[in-house]
């Protein structure tokens, strides 16, 4: 799964990662027809319930006529609110959905289909369970561990940080979704939340010691066709089979990580003690 990732980049600094227009903070942008732009102070332990950026594709048009529109930065509240919800706060459920299930799952379906992003991260966070023995293992999934919250409970957690050897940012597969708050009066901005999750698969050799599972990151060479609303089921299948995890390093960082009121640059430098500091790499 991932449940905690660093984002550190401000709007500019993202456009020109991801080879986006420039964009004017918008003052009064419709909520109701796509999602907003913020300005996000840097986030180095971001967790579920938070603003995140997103890289959207071009938004619906009432027409097939002429070229489409560039892809666009938003912002996004982290934690799916399907647009049947009853309470923003079955997001805090919907951090992650599974690959496996995306195409066919109530909650995700329509969005995976219809609304697709990328959200950029500087790295995601994973934890390896230390028994009190000093055993290791991979953490695992509720959706697939009857005994996952046991396990855990008798654990510490030991923080890894995975992320490109260059540092470029990473983008992991997301969808999102439009939700409007019932107890909110419609003209208030506040009455539309725009909210996503983090598409997941199993966790690829090198990375399955850590956590049985791992976020889908798409490659740049796949962004325009992960983005696209034509791609088709095939397509799609075999874009979440794509993470590049041969470009990926591994460092173990502090526990300080574990905790979220903890939000400080060092929350990526690699533990001295395992390698002389020198990031992991899987292959």
């Amino acid at each position: 799964m991932c449940g905690r990732y660093a984002q550190s980049r401000n709007v500019h600094q993202l456009q020109l990662a991801f080879g986006l227009p420039e964009q004017a903070l918008p003052e009064e942008a419709d909520p109701r027809s796509w999602p907003p732009l913020e300005e996000l102070e840097p986030d180095y332990n971001i967790s579920p319930g938070r603003p995140v950026y997103a890289v959207l594709g071009p938004p619906p048009r009432a027409d097939d006529q002429g070229p489409p529109g560039p892809r666009t930065l938003h912002t996004l509240r982290w934690g799916l609110v399907p647009s049947w919800a009853k309470d923003r706060n079955v997001g805090y459920r919907m951090i992650n959905a599974r690959s496996e299930t995306v195409a066919d799952k109530p909650a995700f379906r329509t969005a995976y289909r219809r609304r697709r992003c990328l959200l950029p991260a500087d790295a995601y966070y994973e934890w390896q369970l230390v028994g009190k023995d000093g055993t290791v293992q991979a953490s695992t999934s509720p959706a697939t561990d009857p005994q996952h919250k046991k396990r855990k409970a008798k654990a510490d957690k030991k923080p890894y940080s995975i992320h490109y050897r260059d540092d470029r940012p990473l983008a992991m597969a997301g969808i999102f979704e439009r939700w409007r708050d019932p107890e909110v009066p419609e003209d208030d901005p506040a009455a539309w939340v725009w909210s996503c999750a983090v598409i997941t698969t199993e966790a690829a050799p090198g990375l399955d010691h850590i956590h049985e599972r791992m976020p889908v990151v798409v490659p740049p060479e796949d962004w325009a066709a992960w983005l696209d609303p034509a791609s088709g089921a095939d397509e799609l299948a075999h874009l979440l089979e794509e993470t590049p995890v041969d470009r990926f390093a591994v460092d173990e960082v502090s526990t300080d990580v574990n905790t979220i009121k903890n939000n400080r640059p060092d929350l990526l430098e690699p533990l001295t003690d395992t390698g002389g500091g020198e990031p992991g790499t899987l292959f």
